[in-house]
């Protein structure tokens, strides 16, 4: 049985539209569209921020805002796979900065789509604060 299903439409120039039970976005050439690592690393970015924030309500922690960036790279250019990924995770006025790189830790190790990616890649997690 499948966990979850999208449906792709394309054109002949890289042009198309993901549809998913939750909504369609453009993607490829589509203006406005996202490029194929472009959702990779967004899957992966709100994985690992649906994982911590569950983990952080239950360790009922606040903060006022996070943002999350997520960057890769080829260390070989010839490689097919991204070798090296960064997610880099900043949560403004948390309300236990130890708790909170403590539950972003326990994120990586539960988001499922970071252990995938992390049997190919080596992943990376920077947590940092602001006021």
């Amino acid at each position: 049985m499948a966990y979850d299903t999208i449906k792709m439409q394309w054109d002949m120039d890289f042009k198309g539209e993901m549809e998913s039970p939750r909504g369609k976005i453009k993607v490829g050439n589509a203006e406005g569209g996202m490029y194929p690592y472009h959702m990779f690393f967004g899957a992966l970015g709100a994985c690992f921020y649906s994982t911590f924030l569950d983990i952080a309500l239950k360790m009922r922690l606040t903060f006022d805002q996070a943002n999350i960036e997520v960057s890769g790279e080829k260390v070989n250019p010839d490689a097919k796979t991204i070798e090296k990924v960064l997610i880099k995770l900043t949560v403004k006025n948390p309300s236990n900065e130890n708790r909170i790189q403590r539950a972003a830790e326990l994120g990586t190790q539960y988001c499922s789509i970071h252990r995938t990616i992390s049997a190919v890649a080596d992943i990376k997690l920077e947590v940092l604060f602001e006021e």
